[in-house]
């Protein structure tokens, strides 16, 4: 059966390379940040997914979700940081959970690019709420956890 013989009812399959990278909107990010897809469950799910790669520097602006979100680093090395905690690093295979309404940012290290997939639920539609910039000062901010 090819996906050409799905219905409507059946599974969906997105192929790679079928959907066009974007550049992430400088309103949610600093630095050179590509989302290379996206994709949001037809109703009346409300899951959608994003494949983020960060070049050495980037970063998402501070940031909530509504429900929360998943992270799955995939390459590279980065950092994230929930407010008023220690700035953490991550490395491909972890997992991360940015619990509900809790500011937070992540993205790449200063000398090494990032790539994640997130996995957020939207809530009235809205799966995120994006806030102001990361400072460099914040960004550069140490130590960095690591264990």
């Amino acid at each position: 059966m090819s996906s050409t013989d799905l219905s409507a009812e059946d599974m969906q399959i997105h192929r790679a390379g079928s959907a066009k990278a974007i550049k992430g909107p400088a309103d949610w990010f600093t630095g050179d940040v590509r989302i290379d897809r996206i994709f949001n469950a037809p109703a009346p799910a409300r899951v959608g997914l994003a494949i983020v790669n960060f070049q050495p520097g980037a970063r998402t602006n501070w940031h909530t979700h509504p429900l929360g979100q998943i992270l799955l680093v995939t390459d590279g090395v980065g950092w994230t940081q929930c407010e008023g905690r220690p700035k953490t690093e991550i490395r491909p295979g972890d997992l991360i959970w940015c619990n509900c309404g809790r500011r937070h940012w992540h993205g790449a290290t200063d000398t090494t690019a990032m790539q994640h997939v997130a996995v957020n639920e939207a809530l009235d539609g809205k799966p995120v709420d994006w806030l102001e910039p990361v400072t460099e000062q914040t960004y550069l901010a140490g130590p960095v956890k690591k264990d």
